[in-house]
């Protein structure tokens, strides 16, 4: 997932927490039902002022909304893992085996 899409299902994860329906949220920002729509589906970036007005009328940080770690799939750490792998050192190769080996 890029961080686009990333950012759109955060965006629509804390508007269904503020009980929110696509509607009443556009609305609120002044902009199309269609531009949200786009945004939490992750076809439209918004720009800094809606970023702004949507943290606003969701009540939280602007950070917040790019706090999207938790929607991250196993898959998709994973990947990560084994792609930043090579990049370590020995002694933080070690530190993660023992980690992992405490789980089995």
């Amino acid at each position: 997932m890029n961080n686009k899409q990333l950012l759109g299902k955060r965006i629509k994860e804390l508007r269904k927490a503020a009980n929110l329906t696509q509607e009443k949220l556009a609305e609120l920002i002044d902009i199309e039902t269609g531009s949200l729509s786009g945004i939490e589906s992750g076809r439209h970036f918004p720009s800094l002022p809606t970023l702004e007005k949507i943290a606003l009328n969701l009540d939280v940080e602007l950070k917040a909304l790019f706090e999207f770690k938790h929607l991250i799939s196993v898959e998709e750490m994973k990947a990560s893992i084994i792609k930043n792998i090579d990049k370590i050192d020995k002694e933080q190769i070690t530190f993660i085996y023992k980690f992992v080996e405490n789980f089995k």
